[in-house]
């Protein structure tokens, strides 16, 4: 399959019957690797579960491989690439790179992989890391040299770092800045901690839409903690959408409410200030669109 291809569901049902339904002449097994392989995502995002339960009005995509390579892009669109950098769009459900549970299905593979169908000997290197369900805008080097650079003049290099978030219920303030300390517990949730105990955090924050039960905030980060605005928002009482682990009680996308929207920085090697900004993701504007009557 080298073209995507657009399905509209029209009843509820789990995922797999569904692709089997659409696809009558490719047989389970082929559906299922599909699946495995990352072809398929449901509202923009990636999903591998057979039993994914499909809602009516929804929309189900499948990507197509990449001629010559024999692998899936995962969703990942490449913004920007030259002999020093790579610049993508990840799609959420992607990891960045390998875990215990995984290994191939990873931003980082799937990159090693389209470098390496130029070159044998190309490599790609991880900069900095977005969430499994986070969506946006990341940055990979292509040679250790550049990694090091960039990670060790980060604070330096990188001018702007903005994310679009949804959270729960209506933020009063504006705008704001949370200012924290944090830790990581034992089970590798950050927390809030003492002054003074851990690491210094600082968010900066406004509101661009509300409603009574949910925001849309401009988030952009002073300093770049692990899951830093997750834990901001838990402290104001404020979790993003879709976060059971830091508060959320509510999930109306099916997904976590974090997209890094904009990077800014200047080149390692050219000194070129560059930028990349993606759309907000719809599924995150439908809550905040009023149904036309």
């Amino acid at each position: 399959m080298a073209k995507e291809v657009t399905l509209n569901v029209t009843e509820a049902q789990d995922l797999l019957p569904f692709l089997l339904e659409q696809f009558p002449n490719k047989g389970r097994n082929k559906v299922k690797t599909m699946l495995t392989r990352g072809q398929v995502m449901v509202e923009g995002r990636i999903v591998t579960r057979h039993d994914h339960r499909l809602e009516p009005r929804q929309q189900v995509k499948i990507l197509g491989t990449v001629r010559g390579m024999g692998e899936v892009l995962h969703g990942i669109r490449i913004l920007f690439e030259d002999e020093h950098l790579i610049v993508i769009d990840k799609p959420p459900g992607l990891l960045s790179m390998a875990t215990d549970e995984e290994h191939d299905r990873t931003a980082y593979r799937i990159l090693m992989n389209h470098v390496r169908a130029a070159s044998k000997t190309a490599r790609v290197f991880i900069v900095h890391r977005l969430d499994r369900e986070t969506s946006g805008v990341m940055m990979f080097a292509k040679s250790e040299a550049v990694q090091q650079a960039l990670q060790n003049s980060w604070r330096e290099s990188v001018l702007s770092r903005a994310y679009i978030v949804v959270v729960e219920g209506k933020v009063a303030k504006p705008e704001g800045k949370i200012e924290t300390w944090l830790k990581e517990s034992s089970t590798k949730t950050m927390f809030v901690s003492r002054p003074g105990d851990g690491v210094k955090a600082v968010t900066h924050y406004r509101v661009q839409r509300s409603t009574a039960e949910y925001s849309l905030l401009e988030v952009h980060l002073e300093t770049g903690r692990k899951n830093q605005i997750r834990v901001h928002m838990q402290s104001i009482g404020h979790p993003v959408v879709g976060d059971k682990r830091y508060g959320a009680t509510k999930n109306p996308i099916g997904r976590l409410g974090l997209h890094a929207q904009l990077l800014s920085f200047r080149h390692p090697v050219t000194e070129e200030v560059l930028t990349f900004e993606t759309a907000i993701p719809p599924s995150f504007r439908k809550l905040f669109t009023t149904p036309a009557k």
